[in-house]
């Protein structure tokens, strides 16, 4: 018996050992994003791979040598799980989406209301990751995907992660993961923010200030067509409006779920208006959210938000740093500037949107001892668009850089 036993314990331990499942490299196919067009046939859709080619760029003198380094294809199906596998038909290896970047979505598709239904797969398969970002194109996701060549990244997953994660964290995009969309949409309350991308270059439109653009219309010379500017704006998974890049960044600063490292901007310089200072913006402190809610009248929302500011360009050469008039004149200029364009943001919102896209409902849930009672108050409906707003930016620190004095252009020129 005990050697029965043994041979059994003996036998089962064999079959968890040895690589019988193991997958070669040059057997699989990783697709590094995902695009999604609009068909003229309903129910269904386009759907574009690119897929990188893992032999390519990974080690220096590697394999790959001559072979490009993503390819990428289309077919029309009915989601992306049930396409991976029809693209099977002409791609010779088995196709990975664990390792995807980035779905890309058209404006077309995202206008029409079709995306949420499209994208429902994403939480049904263990496949697609919840940090994938969502992007969304002017053109067709096809032409954006086809038509992306970066300069100084030939690999395309380090391109997708560097340029979505440095965009973010300056705020001229919005981090937008599928985790962050299900959870926003779901919870029908607020905006989500989906950054706008594009490849189709228009006439540069010349703006007041170096944010004052969406993607397509930033003035450049040269490099990668690709330009990522501004936020698409989603309300129950269908977009509505874009938001340019100076409108990203203040609904950044107002939602307490993003984080935000390095903000570089210009303001407008109150002593030689036809100068602007240079400054970078930080958020140490979340901004303060207090919400006095009325069933019968009207919600009345105060908003503060404490920053620093470190200044580190003065092209008027105003002494801003040392004269504490000058200073405190600056300090409130700043203040004021920020202030006026957040209340036309939030006017928007109240008026054109009917919900807002700063994650303020958190505030509101407190009021309430149930879902159904939250849900029954109705916060993109009623509660929102009729509350009385009130938003005070405070610059609790401004510093001026290592400088101390800006060279005395009169001296020089003498």
């Amino acid at each position: 018996m005990n050697r029965l036993s043994l041979l059994l314990y003996l036998f089962c331990f064999s079959t968890l050992v040895g690589c019988y499942d193991r997958i070669e490299l040059e057997q699989q196919s990783y697709v590094i994003a995902i695009g999604i067009d609009k068909t003229d046939e309903e129910g269904l859709v386009d759907v574009t791979f690119q897929i990188a080619n893992p032999e390519v760029g990974s080690t220096p003198g590697g394999g790959g040598e001559g072979e490009e380094p993503k390819e990428t294809v289309t077919l029309t199906g009915t989601d992306i799980i049930s396409a991976t596998t029809t693209a099977n038909a002409f791609v010779s290896k088995e196709l990975k989406l664990d390792h995807t970047k980035a779905i890309v979505i058209s404006e077309e598709l995202a206008r029409s209301g079709e995306f949420l239904r499209v994208i429902q797969a994403a939480t049904r398969t263990n496949q697609i990751r919840r940090g994938v970002q969502i992007i969304v194109t002017k053109e067709p996701a096809q032409e954006f995907l086809n038509n992306n060549k970066p300069k100084m990244e030939t690999r395309p997953h380090k391109y997708y992660q560097l340029m979505l994660n440095r965009a973010s964290e300056i705020g001229i995009i919005p981090d937008a993961d599928v985790h962050r969309f299900f959870q926003i949409t779901e919870g029908d309350a607020d905006l989500f923010l989906a950054p706008y991308a594009t490849t189709e270059i228009e006439e540069q439109k010349k703006g007041t200030t170096e944010d004052d653009y969406i993607a397509g219309n930033v003035p450049q010379q040269g490099g990668s067509s690709s330009q990522f500017m501004g936020s698409a704006v989603l309300k129950e998974g269908t977009m509505i409006d874009v938001l340019n890049g100076a409108e990203t960044r203040i609904a950044l600063t107002l939602d307490n779920t993003i984080e935000l490292t390095d903000i570089y901007s210009t303001y407008k310089d109150p002593i030689k208006p036809k100068y602007r200072v240079a400054g970078s913006f930080g958020k140490k402190r979340n901004t303060e959210v207090n919400i006095d809610y009325k069933k019968n009248g009207t919600t009345k929302i105060d908003i503060l938000v404490p920053f620093e500011l470190e200044i580190f360009s003065v092209p008027s050469l105003v002494d801003y740093s040392r004269n504490e008039k000058n200073k405190e004149i600056l300090r409130k200029s700043i203040e004021d500037e920020l202030e006026e364009n957040a209340k036309v943001l939030i006017k928007k919102s109240q008026e054109e949107y009917g919900s807002e896209p700063f994650y303020w409902s958190l505030y509101v849930r407190d009021n309430f001892k149930t879902v159904k009672e939250y849900e029954q108050a109705d916060w993109n409906k009623k509660i929102f668009p009729t509350a009385e707003i009130n938003i005070e930016y405070h610059l609790i620190k401004l510093e001026f850089g290592k400088a101390i004095d800006d060279t005395k252009l009169n001296e020089v020129r003498d």
